[in-house]
This record gives structure tokens, C-alpha cells and sequence, in this order.
């Protein structure tokens, strides 16, 4: 008789590890037990040795597919007198180190039940299973047991319970477990809150969309608005409403199929539509059967199928159809989730609400990705990925970071685990800070760790600062820094590397706006070696919502009284404007001076007639870029490389000739091509110089920041650097924006506390 215990940390919880392991060892003849713990699964089992040994092989070969072992420890222990296998209740005592189960898009079995006119569970829109299901949104406490969920509303029936008790059964312990004698219901609601007399709630639903009417629907981790996606008007009515008039929406459709019909999809695209986490995906939209308002002036849109059991029932009665699915939330608000204020905020909004009363107590938005030169590109790392640890590259336990101050999240560190927060949004008012608090409160309680080192960015207007009360120390870390620490944590990079960090703001040791920049250095330190010469931003952030404003403030300073002939010209209606803004940088009034990335972009699609007032984050440079073929390699134009202690880039030459094409009418398109190949061949010639001059240095490239994005600028600047024989490194499991700021604060703090 042999035996051993086993210890397994990882995300083993909620996703019906303890049936597999039941399963598994009755397969193999062995008794012992499994057990949930405060530290993940612990697993005694005894019987033929040989047996014993292909149980441990298999446990990690054959693991459910939610699940994700991070570490297996296994020790030789004394035989005892146990006879059979069995599951025994959970253990809530002890240091948590658990991984918390995250969400996950309803699996085809359960589909394929919820189909079946011979099943209990037919048209039922809450199935689940071990397999798939709410998580993360409901729970309460851990380890993850039914009382400790909004599941405990619920009193099992019979029928699910004895599927629930039964190890054979795909529902053993799944805590979500539900039938529609048992478990939520789904009810549809008038504008003013009052429920419709109807026995289907969802078929009318659907014939509600069809007529063109705007419906809340509560899905797993807040509430969608939503709209026939092929009906202008409607669209048209939900972005006035909502006060959203160009930003794009996404779609949701029965399947690829069905998308197929409105964009391309590419293989890889394919597979995260329909992989667990079941994201929002970017891609090549084509013309003509979607509403020309869903995404206006864009080539691409973002589309997602059904997750939930409710969603696939919606597209049951409307399965050629496509939907509207954006997060309900009022502009600049956090996501809603709570009934009574979805009521309220979208009042005047959603013509009608379909709900159920099963509690949402975490709220988390859609994830949104993209494929960008054949890897991974997170825009938004939420629901179906938060809160899954990533493995640090050493202890991190006591850490806190907390991100910046648009596309916010926090970074807790426990032992050698990091855990990315939600998607918070943008710290621009109340609300959405005490839902950063609340989010952030909630995951320190389930994580059981000290407070020991708050991280924070060196900018000293950011709200962040008011949450690091009870920590013994506080470290700031520069902006650009933590966006090239997240890419090296990321991918356990230790030793020294370039940093090429593009975005649109990062405050810098000079009281200057950074984004443009050449770093050389590793996690805990990094040298400022190039970045793009500063030009005025006359009153700081108006800049930013009127990228006309930057432009002009760019052909003063560069060019003075040609500039403001220049600006006139392409700026005729602004001739007053101007002469103030002159006035401005002349005297140094209200003036912030800044070199990034995203500015001039701004400035360029302004420059260009493309976007002279943005709607939304990010509108200008994203709009710019949609005019590129990234097939293409463009002929770049002039610019400088200025050698001093710091290298400058200016960018003069370029901006005379784009205005010289804009005056001449040159296609848009082709400005737009030229000026992206610019970028890539102005930091190509800084950083090869700087190599050049240093040849014991790395080889090694960390490309950061939100620019990043931008499909032409990866592409290119990542084939080109290859060329040159660099190695280069991008974000690929978390935003390159400052969603995966707080990671790269905690990666700061953790290398600097070993140094």
C-alpha cells in the first residue's frame, strides 16, 4: 500500500476539481479524501503504488478546463485504514491563498441541455455547471461554498440536489446550481419599473429590440443596453441618450457565422470569441449590414457572442440577428449593477428593463482584446480574466499599487502571486471612485494579506493618493517606468532592457508631460536616454478634448509668425482663437509643456481635418490610424535627431511637410501612412545610435505603453527591430495601456524591495 498527500494551489476552486479528483481515484481503485482549504485543494490517497503514480500524472494531464494549477506539492505519508474515496466539507480555516474562480461563458453541454425539450432545464436561463457559470460575481466570502454566495437565496429542489451530492454527476458541488423550480427568474419591466404581464419575458424581449426599442438587460457582471444593431435609428437613439455620439458600440450575434456575415474573422480571432473567457473582439468590419453609426469612420468594430444562458436564448428568437450589447452606464459613470440604480440612471435611457433576482455582487465589465501582429492585445482585462493571479517573479507579499488615473485598476501582491483588479474606468468623479474603493476593499478582505508598501505614480494631482491610509511606506513610480516594468514582469525578463514607451500623458521628473520615450534599465531603475522635444499645450487639458488647439500651439511654437499663417489657413473659423492662444505661449500663460506620443497624433489628426474636438478618449489618434493599410511600408518624412545629454527627436520637418500635403490635397489616407512610418523610423534611428554607442549593452526591447495599440506602429516597429537583431518584448496577458499600470507599479516595488 502506498499513500501520499497532496497539496494543490492554483485555481482549483469552482471549477469542479474536487469531482475530478473523486472521478480519478475511484478509476484507480484508491481511497483518501479531497478537500477545499483556505490554501486551495489538499488530497490524501493510498492504494498500488503504480496506481498512485498515474492518479498524480493525471491530475494535471486531465485537470477541467477552467482549471489552472499553479503549484502541486507532494509528500509520502503512512497508510491508514480508509477503504474508500470520499469528498469532505470544506476547511474555512487558515491564511487564504486562494485563487478566486472567475467567470465563464456557458459550455456547450449545458447549451445543449438548455435546448432539450425533454430536459428540466429546458429554455432555463441560469444553467450551469462545474464547467461554466457565474463566479467571481457572486460570491461573498471564500473558500467558494454555496452559503457564501448570492446562491444561498436559493434553497435547492430535489432534482438539484441530488445532481449537486452526486461525485459522478458534471454538477457535483457546482454552487450556482439552479433550475426553474428552484433558482432565479428572469422578469421584464416597464420604464418606470412596472412588471409586464408575460410568460416570455425573453421572446418579448426580443420582439421589443426588433420594433427599434432600447432594453437594459442584466447579464452576468452589471446590465447592457441594447439595441438592433442593423437598425440606424435605433442606434441613433441609444447614442443620444446616452450621450455617446461617436465612441464605438459593440455587437453581440448568435455566432461566428452569424458575424461573419458583418466582419472578418481570422483564426485566432475565432478562437477567443468562443474560448471561456468569450471577450469582445476587434476586427475588420465590412460594409453594409450593420447600422453605419455602430462604429462611424472606423474599418473595425467589436463584436462578442452569447455568455450566458440568457444571452443564447435572446438569439434563439432572433438568431440571424445582432445586437447592441454596451455597458449600461451613463457616460463616465462605473458599470450599474444594482437594480434600483440601473432604475434610476437609466431613466430616460432604456425604454424597457429585463432583469432577474439573482444579485450581481461584483461588478465587472466586458473584457476587450484584440489580435495585433499575431499575439494578444488586451484594451480591457475584466470579466472572464479578473481576478486570476499571475506568478511574480519573487516574494511581492505586502504590496499594493494603484494604477493611474484613466483606465484604472490596483495590483495586490500575495506571497509569489499578483493579483490585476477589475477594469475600473476613469477617476473622474465620485462615483466611480467609491467603486474603486469598494472593488478594492473587497479583494484585500478575500486576499488576507498585509499592508505593508503602497505604490503609486509620481503624479502628484492623481486621486490615487487618497487610498494609501495603513500602509507603512509609500513609493511613487514614474509613469513610463511602470508601463516598461509590466512588460519585463510580465515576461520575467531580469536583466536590463531598452524601453520604448509610447503614449498620450505621463507626468516625469520635470515636471513635464512624458510619452515619447527611450529608456535603458530593468525593473527597479531606468535611464531617460531619448524623447520627443517638448512643444506648449496653452491650457493643459483643454488640449487634449480640442486637438485643433495642439496642432496650432505646435505651428506657433515651431514655426512663429509662419506657424500662425499656417494655422489660419487651415484653421480659418479659429482666427481669434489663435491669436490668444499666440499670446498664450508668448507670455507663458496656463502652459503645460509636453513630448508624447498621443499629442502628436492629436495634432497630426487635426492638422489633417480628421478630428479637431475628440467625443471620447483617444478619438483623434485612433481615428488617424484607421486610415492606414498595415500592409503597406509608407515613404516616412524629415525629421531630427538631436544629440545632447538627452536625445531629442523633433519632429519640425514632419509637421511642415504634412501641412504642405494637407494644403496641396493629398489624400488623408497616405498623410496618415507617412507620418506612422515617421514615428517607427525616428525611434529606429534613436535607439540603434544610442546601441551603437554602448555594444556591451542588452539587445533585448520592452515596446509599452498605450500607443501600443496601434496595429501599424507594433507591426512595424517589431519586424524592423528584429531585423537589427533586438529581441523584442510586448504586453500580451495585460493591457499595454494604463490598465496594466498598477502591475508594472507592484513590479517597481518588488524589484526595488530585492535590490
Amino acid at each position: 500500500m502506498y499513500a501520499v498527500n497532496i497539496s494543490i494551489r492554483g485555481r482549483v476552486q469552482g471549477v469542479g476539481f474536487r469531482p475530478f479528483v473523486y472521478q480519478l481515484a475511484h478509476e484507480y481503485h484508491l481511497a483518501g479524501m479531497v478537500q477545499n482549504n483556505m490554501d486551495g485543494v489538499r488530497i490524501t490517497a493510498q492504494g498500488v503504488k503504480a496506481n498512485v503514480q498515474q492518479f498524480l500524472l493525471e491530475l494535471q494531464s486531465k485537470a477541467p478546463r477552467l482549471s489552472r494549477i499553479h503549484n502541486i506539492t507532494v509528500v509520502n505519508t503512512e497508510p491508514t485504514d480508509a477503504t474508500e474515496f470520499i469528498i469532505i466539507d470544506s476547511e474555512r480555516m487558515g491564511t487564504s491563498s486562494l485563487v478566486i474562480p472567475i467567470d465563464s461563458a456557458v459550455c456547450d453541454d449545458c447549451l445543449q441541455e438548455m435546448n432539450d425539450k425533454a430536459n428540466f432545464r429546458y429554455e432555463y436561463p441560469f444553467i450551469n455547471c462545474t464547467q461554466c457559470g457565474p463566479r467571481y460575481t457572486i460570491i461573498e466570502e471564500l473558500p467558494y461554498d454555496r452559503p457564501y454566495t448570492v446562491m444561498k437565496n436559493f434553497a435547492m429542489c430535489s432534482d438539484c440536489q441530488r445532481e449537486y451530492e452526486d461525485p459522478t454527476n458534471r454538477r457535483h458541488h457546482a454552487q450556482p446550481i439552479a433550475c426553474p423550480a428552484c433558482g432565479p427568474k428572469v422578469t421584464l419591466l416597464d420604464q418606470h419599473g412596472h412588471r409586464l404581464e408575460t410568460n416570455q419575458p425573453i421572446q418579448q424581449a426580443v420582439r421589443l429590440i426588433q420594433a427599434g426599442h432600447i432594453l437594459a438587460i442584466k447579464g452576468l457582471g452589471g446590465y447592457h443596453l441594447c439595441c438592433d444593431a442593423t437598425n440606424e435609428q435605433a442606434v441613433g437613439l441609444l447614442r443620444k441618450r446616452k450621450k455617446r455620439p461617436a465612441r464605438p458600440l459593440a455587437v453581440m450575434a448568435a455566432s461566428v457565422l452569424a458575424i461573419d456575415t458583418f466582419a472578418y474573422v481570422n483564426e485566432a480571432e475565432r478562437n477567443l470569441l468562443k474560448s471561456p473567457e468569450a471577450p469582445i473582439v476587434i476586427v475588420k468590419k465590412k460594409e453594409g449590414k450593420l447600422a453605419g453609426n455602430i462604429a462611424p469612420n472606423m474599418k473595425t468594430v467589436g463584436v462578442m457572442l452569447p455568455y450566458t444562458p440568457l444571452h443564447h436564448l435572446l438569439f434563439k428568437y432572433n438568431e440571424n440577428g445582432c445586437f447592441v450589447m454596451t455597458s449600461a452606464n451613463p457616460s463616465g459613470m462605473p458599470i450599474l449593477y444594482k437594480d434600483n440604480e440601473a432604475l434610476t440612471y437609466l431613466d430616460g435611457i432604456a425604454d424597457y428593463f429585463l432583469v432577474h433576482n439573482r444579485d450581481i455582487l461584483h461588478p465587472v465589465d466586458d473584457s476587450v482584446v484584440q489580435v495585433n501582429d499575431g499575439r494578444l492585445d488586451f484594451f480591457r482585462r475584466a470579466r472572464g480574466y479578473v481576478p486570476d493571479p499571475f506568478a511574480a517573479s519573487y516574494d511581492v507579499s505586502g504590496m499594493v499599487a494603484f494604477g493611474g488615473q484613466q483606465k484604472t485598476t490596483f495590483t495586490i501582491g500575495r506571497n509569489e502571486q499578483i493579483f490585476l483588479g477589475p477594469h475600473i474606468g476613469d477617476l473622474e468623479n465620485v462615483e466611480t471612485m467609491s467603486h474603486y474603493r469598494q472593488e478594492y476593499n473587497h479583494l484585500m478582505k478575500w486576499m488576507d494579506t498585509k499592508q505593508d508598501i503602497a505604490v503609486i505614480d509620481t503624479h502628484p494631482g492623481y486621486v490615487t493618493r487618497q487610498l494609501i491610509e495603513g500602509f507603512h511606506r509609500v513609493l511613487e513610480v514614474q509613469h513610463h517606468h511602470a508601463h516598461m516594468a509590466a512588460c519585463m514582469e510580465e515576461h520575467h525578463l531580469t536583466g536590463k532592457a531598452y524601453g520604448v514607451i509610447l503614449d498620450g500623458t505621463g507626468y516625469g521628473f520635470d515636471g513635464n508631460i512624458w510619452g515619447f520615450e527611450i529608456f535603458y534599465g530593468d525593473a527597479s531603475s531606468a535611464e531617460r536616454l531619448a524623447h520627443l522635444q517638448y512643444t506648449p499645450l496653452p491650457g493643459g487639458e483643454v488640449c487634449i478634448r480640442e486637438p485643433w488647439r495642439n496642432a496650432v500651439a505646435m505651428l506657433l511654437f515651431l514655426f512663429g509668425e509662419e506657424g500662425e499663417s499656417l494655422a489660419i489657413l487651415l484653421f480659418p473659423d479659429k482666427e481669434k482663437e489663435i491669436h490668444i492662444l499666440k499670446k498664450m505661449i508668448e507670455n507663458h500663460i496656463n502652459i503645460i509643456q509636453a513630448g508624447t506620443c498621443g499629442r502628436l497624433f492629436d495634432a497630426v489628426s487635426a492638422l489633417c481635418g480628421i478630428t479637431e474636438i475628440v467625443s471620447y478618449d483617444g478619438e483623434a489618434a485612433i481615428l488617424l490610424s484607421e486610415l492606414v493599410d498595415e500592409t503597406c511600408v509608407y515613404e516616412p518624412y524629415s525629421y531630427e535627431y538631436i544629440e545632447d545629454e538627452l536625445v531629442t527627436i523633433q519632429m519640425k520637418a514632419m509637421i511642415k511637410e504634412i501641412v504642405c500635403d494637407v494644403l496641396a490635397g493629398e489624400e488623408a489616407a497616405n498623410i496618415s501612412g507617412r507620418f506612422h512610418e515617421t514615428v517607427v523610423q525616428s525611434i529606429l534611428t534613436a535607439i540603434e545610435k544610442i546601441a551603437s554607442a554602448q555594444p556591451e549593452r542588452s539587445k533585448a526591447v520592452i515596446l509599452g505603453g498605450g500607443s501600443l495599440h496601434n496595429r501599424y506602429l507594433r507591426k512595424r516597429l517589431r519586424e524592423e527591430l528584429v531585423k537589427r537583431k533586438f529581441t523584442v518584448y510586448v504586453p500580451e496577458l495585460m493591457p499595454c495601456n494604463d490598465g496594466g499600470l498598477s502591475y508594472g507599479q507592484l513590479a517597481v516595488a518588488a524589484a526595488k524591495r530585492r535590490a
